[in-house]
């Protein structure tokens, strides 16, 4: 039997208002986000084409991925050069960080013959890359401009705070290098500009993140939509018909829906009914999607998050979107020491969860609607520490798709990782030779994004770049 004060409206009513102080007792939707879009204005749309479906998917690396052990050089005297660089081929206790030619995977840049290695727990990327739907972008960093070791010894116009952890992540995320004080992202600035156009949906924005609030997707309208693996966090007991939990149900939908003449309360009461109605909405139709692809999540956070964008997309017409942007992310790169058994670990988790997923967009029939791309603050040095490697630069990233050139490598691998050589700014950190810029204008143009002004928008410093101008892709990375 209840007693009637536990029943009583008006401490209820006071409690539930007091509740919500900090939105996530009723939302997963945060009040910052709902403020942003009061003042924000709708931008005007610039596109080539925004029919069809198209996703993008970033995977971040965060901590710095040693990427020059992800895919290494095996044509001859290059492999030399690597493993000089690397401090010898490791065993246990030796500090030295190269890779036994035992166990790697071989691959062949059928653009100019040379060889390559996948690292040994990346079977998976061997078999995408073999089959063309999966390629490697070398040597990509964040640049102002493109920079050259005069300009990186004077400190021209470089990015700020050039090795830091915080730095090289919003740079990835924001494309402006040259500040730390831009607080939204190139793809949160790209959804800003074509939502209207390309999501049906009040309640659920385009841009969908793992567990995490990040920068890439933060535009001055459209936030990140945050999810778990399992799917939007819904209120306890909202919607239950046991007793108890109908009334919580019915003086939640009376506080919610409840006149307020101050605007902030009344924006507060709203944005958490939206949000509140939207949990329920994505949980139903991603639910509602069943994959014959198995992941193997066994202790892959990577291969959960991936799971759940498969079913996202799956449920994209019921959602009502027709352009989604994806965020997902995995820790642990930052290696100063043991490197090589935490990459080990590290990549295998990586390469199994990519291969799961593109084996669902396949069986959902969107392989060639999907990109997926991956970033980390920067690579690693190729000096070893003794026990691991150190904040560097530029680095190696995975792009993965059916409409991919794969079989090939883009950008410029170096020719030499010899200590000393023409991009080693000192202990192999290297000097990128493509910029995020670069990348980002091409994501940005298969995804429908005009190269003109609007491109600008969305990347300041693209004009900086000579090879994104005009109607071609800057690396070609995409058919």
């Amino acid at each position: 039997m209840i007693r009637k004060h536990l029943i009583d409206r008006r401490p209820l009513r006071r409690d539930l208002l007091k509740m919500a102080g900090g939105c996530a007792a009723l939302t997963n939707t945060s009040l910052l986000s709902t403020l942003f879009s009061l003042s924000a204005t709708n931008a005007a749309v610039a596109a080539n084409d925004l029919s069809g479906y198209k996703a993008l998917v970033c995977v971040f690396l965060y901590g710095g991925n040693d990427s020059f052990n992800m895919l290494s050089p095996l044509t001859s005297g290059e492999r030399e050069d690597y493993l000089a660089a690397r401090g010898g081929v490791y065993a246990p206790g030796n500090g030295a960080l190269g890779l036994p030619e035992d166990g790697l995977h071989t691959i062949t840049d059928t653009t100019n013959g040379r060889t390559f290695a996948i690292h040994p727990a990346m079977g998976d990327l061997k078999t995408l890359y073999d089959a063309g739907d999966l390629s490697f972008l070398c040597n990509v960093g964040s640049l102002v401009e493109p920079t050259t070791m005069n300009d990186y010894q004077s400190k021209s116009n470089l990015p700020l705070g050039l090795f830091s952890h915080a730095d090289l992540q919003r740079h990835w995320m924001t494309s402006v290098p040259q500040t730390r004080s831009q607080v939204t992202g190139w793809a949160g600035r790209m959804a800003d500009m074509i939502s209207d156009n390309v999501n049906t949906n009040p309640n659920i924005s385009m841009s969908i993140a793992l567990n995490s609030v990040n920068m890439l997707q933060t535009g001055g309208s459209v936030v990140p939509y945050i999810v778990t693996s399992s799917g939007a966090s819904e209120v306890n007991w909202y919607g239950q018909t046991w007793t108890q939990a109908r009334i919580y149900s019915e003086l939640t939908d009376d506080v919610l829906a409840r006149s307020y003449s101050n605007l902030v309360e009344k924006t507060f009461a709203g944005a958490n009914r939206n949000a509140l109605d939207a949990a329920i909405e994505f949980n139903a139709a991603t639910d509602a999607v069943t994959l014959n692809t198995t992941f193997r999540t066994n202790g892959n956070a990577l291969a959960s998050q991936l799971e759940m964008v498969a079913k996202t997309i799956g449920a994209r017409t019921q959602i009502g979107q027709s352009r989604q942007i994806f965020f997902v992310s995995l820790g642990g790169w930052d290696n100063h020491d043991e490197l090589i058994d935490n990459q080990q670990v590290n990549l295998g988790r990586v390469a199994e969860a990519l291969k799961d997923f593109y084996d669902a967009t396949v069986e959902l029939g969107v392989q060639n609607d999907v990109v997926t791309f991956t970033a980390s603050d920067f690579a690693r040095t190729l000096n070893s520490n003794g026990r691991g490697s150190d904040h560097a630069w530029g680095g190696n990233q995975i792009l993965m798709g059916g409409g991919i050139r794969g079989n090939r490598l883009h950008g410029q691998y170096p020719m030499s990782l010899a200590p000393g050589n023409a991009l080693d700014l000192g202990r192999g950190r290297l000097l990128p030779t493509t910029s995020v810029d670069e990348l980002a204008c091409e994501l940005a143009m298969w995804y429908g994004v005009s190269n003109d002004s609007s491109m600008e928008a969305i990347l300041p410093n693209i004009r900086n770049f000579p090879t994104a101008g005009g109607g071609a892709y800057p690396i070609g990375f995409l058919a």
